[in-house]
């Protein structure tokens, strides 16, 4: 009942639009997806945009590179895109960078498509009172923002300082102007405790947030970390916290990893959700850093049709694991990249010797099946989107 407390908290606009844009044509949505599946049809249920690859943090990890000068889609092609979305019931998009809050442009997005519904993914550094409001007026916008651990893993994972501070004022901001306000975080070697307490809920839930997504940690990048990787053992723990933790904590807990019945599932070779860079360039996923086609190339579907990369992709990678191919595989997919004559999307010239070299890392197909036991949760994860999410 807490969950609907805060939840009734929210200013009623967010409500309505949450219920209608994410709830009700989401699940209208996501409904067309798998009857498009069924028909062999190759076209996702919902699609994640990088606006910009500017950034005012620099964290262990992360997938962003900049080139010599910033990348950014424009408006024209964002609205493009959503446009030929929503033709075929796609009415969500993830808004992601860089720091998408130094993109220029963004709120003209959603003021443009006042019918959709967006999740912006931020680490809050720049979300003030005046952006908030905005939001708050607006209306169609949940932000989830990113805390990456206390007062001292924070500043080391995400190369600043007083960062925790600065993302709890945030996420203050967020909730006070009635946002619909989620909190993610990317569990990994320094900061597993603190995600799996109930302090760490205790701490977002007094604050107003109402619901957490938990990711598992992926090195890679310039910089990737395979030190703060999690070992098969801690994946379980996530795994078994998040089973427990949807009977007993007073927020909505999200992953994208595991189906009703425990079943591991990569989203991008489900085909439900994939990436679209600052530049254009359609990604099976933001952490698989290749592809064979850009959006300036025409219409939508007619790309996802024609994409031999994006179908072979979802075959292959489906016969090989349930879970992160980039994690578990990364030789394969230099090698798989290679055959395709894939474009490097990364900015980084060394990205296929760093594949070939890389450490194999355990991901969350490594894990035994542990089925949900909260019904709500089996139900969201059959038939809404696996459970709110799919951003691997």
């Amino acid at each position: 009942m807490s969950i609907l407390r805060n939840f009734l908290k929210a200013d009623r606009r967010c409500i309505r639009k949450f219920v209608w844009n994410m709830g009700c044509k989401g699940i209208s949505g996501f409904n067309k997806f798998q009857k498009r599946k069924q028909r062999g049809e190759n076209f996702p249920a919902f699609q994640f945009i990088s606006v910009t690859d500017d950034c005012n943090l620099a964290c262990q990890g992360c997938w962003v590179t900049k080139g010599e000068k910033s990348a950014c889609l424009d408006l024209a092609a964002i609205n493009k895109i959503i446009d030929d979305s929503k033709k075929y019931g796609s009415y969500f998009f993830g808004i992601l960078g860089g720091e998408p809050l130094m993109y220029s442009g963004l709120m003209d997005i959603f003021r443009m498509n006042p019918d959709c519904y967006f999740q912006l993914f931020t680490n809050g550094t720049l979300l003030n009172d005046k952006v908030a409001a905005e939001l708050r007026q607006l209306a169609n916008v949940t932000p989830l923002i990113s805390l990456e651990g206390n007062e001292i893993v924070a500043d080391i994972r995400r190369g600043s300082s007083r960062v925790f501070e600065r993302t709890i004022k945030a996420i203050e901001t967020s909730t006070s102007n009635g946002l619909i306000t989620g909190v993610a975080i990317s569990v990994c070697k320094s900061n597993i405790k603190m995600a799996l307490s109930d302090e760490f809920i205790e701490i977002l839930h007094s604050r107003g947030v109402l619901y957490l997504w938990y990711y598992i940690y992926r090195p890679t990048g310039e910089n990737p970390h395979y030190e703060l990787a999690l070992a098969p053992e801690d994946i379980l723990r996530l795994r078994q916290f998040l089973v427990d933790g949807r009977t007993k904590y007073p927020l909505v807990l999200i992953d994208s990893y595991w189906g009703a019945d425990g079943e591991p599932f990569c989203p991008a070779a489900e085909g439900l959700s994939h990436h679209i860079n600052p530049q254009g360039y359609i990604e099976p996923c933001p952490v698989i850093q290749y592809s064979c086609d850009n959006i300036a190339s025409g219409d939508l579907k007619g790309i996802y049709e024609g994409s031999m990369f994006i179908r072979d992709f979802k075959t292959e990678v489906n016969h090989r694991t349930r879970g992160c191919i980039l994690m578990e595989n990364p030789q394969w997919l230099a090698k798989f990249a290679a055959d395709h004559q894939a474009v490097n999307t990364s900015n980084r010239s060394d990205l296929s010797e760093q594949l070939k070299n890389g450490c194999v890392v355990c991901s969350h197909g490594s894990c035994d099946k542990i089925p949900e036991k909260n019904w709500i949760y089996r139900m969201a994860k059959k038939r809404a989107f696996f459970g709110l999410g799919a951003y691997g």
